[in-house]
């Protein structure tokens, strides 16, 4: 059995079974893998992969249990390396974040900014996906970090420590009669049009829960993952626009006029994790505080030592999270 044989299963596994996608984008060639995967299966004596003719059509029971243990294994031969990078080049490596568009786009630019100044020599990639994708990501080792504030049951395997709050604003066109409301409530926002997030992305639930614990029902007419989405189909007057507070900027944003909404829905929390096991470089760590200030490095090893997410929890019940 070899390392690279493990890799071929775990990339094909993880390109829809596609073994021309993965000799590509493991810069080899299709006979090469398909080679190498029926040796593996030999040397086993169980099939990995079910075939039709020369395709693979689906992982078999014993495969899905191999691939698992074979994910385990590369995570393990990874974490060895970054441990030997972390003692003989301390400020180099790669740091792959999975998060959200607003995440992406409001918060993290300013911690990147300063994290880049302080590591020039560390390569910094992100993705942007659905939670389920940036748990996926997470995962299965394509991201270090995950960042996000949605779909916290999507993420059980991975090590999540909360980071800050925030809550929501409307948005509206000047002139438009919501400015001329007093103080905002649920009962005159489910009579507008509403502009927000897609289900499931940036606090979207705690919008429909604050509806429905009044027994409203929103009028929801478009949705998007993207806050600047948003904000343009509130200019172009298709309804009230529902955001982050903090995707608002008051000079880009100044023909837009802002609503205070922190009293009609709960506020969220942002995480960020990781896989459990993973070995965290010192700039790694760094990174963290540069994004959460109260995740030192003695906090997050305190975390560690915490066996379930209620634990986790428990350990922060008395932390005033910053709130944005």
């Amino acid at each position: 059995m070899k390392l690279q044989q493990l890799r071929y299963i775990w990339e094909v596994a993880h390109h829809d079974l596609n073994v021309s996608a993965t000799a590509q984008s493991l810069y080899t060639s299709q006979p090469g893998i398909s080679k190498q995967i029926r040796l593996l299966e030999d040397e086993l004596g169980v099939e990995v992969f079910s075939r039709s003719g020369k395709h693979l059509t689906r992982v078999t029971p014993a495969g899905e249990k191999i691939i698992e243990t074979a994910g385990e294994i590369l995570r393990k031969c990874e974490s060895i390396k970054q441990i030997a990078q972390e003692f003989s080049h301390e400020r180099k490596g790669v740091l792959t974040l999975s998060t959200t568009h607003t995440q992406a786009r409001y918060a993290l630019p300013p911690v990147i900014s300063r994290f880049m100044q302080r590591y020039p020599d560390v390569a910094l990639n992100m993705h942007q996906g659905t939670p389920t994708q940036i748990s996926e990501m997470a995962v299965n080792g394509t991201a270090d970090f995950a960042i996000a504030t949605e779909g916290m049951e999507l993420f059980n395997e991975l090590v999540m420590m909360p980071c800050y709050r925030w809550n929501r604003c409307v948005i509206v066109p000047k002139g438009h009669p919501l400015t001329e409301v007093g103080k905002l409530t649920l009962e005159v926002l489910s009579e507008q049009p509403l502009v927000t997030y897609v289900f499931g992305f940036t606090g979207r639930s705690k919008l429909d829960d604050a509806f429905n614990h009044q027994g409203l029902a929103p009028k929801v007419v478009f949705t998007a993952a993207d806050a600047d989405v948003i904000k343009t189909y509130v200019r172009l007057g298709l309804g009230v626009g529902i955001v982050a507070k903090m995707a608002v900027d008051p000079k880009i944003d100044d023909d837009l006029v802002v609503l205070d909404a922190s009293h009609l829905f709960e506020s969220s929390v942002t995480h960020l994790g990781f896989r459990r096991g993973t070995f965290l470089r010192g700039f790694m760590y760094d990174f963290i505080e540069e994004f959460a200030p109260h995740l030192t490095r003695e906090r997050i090893e305190e975390v560690l030592q915490c066996q379930s997410r209620q634990e986790i929890e428990a350990l922060f019940a008395a932390v005033e999270l910053p709130v944005y």
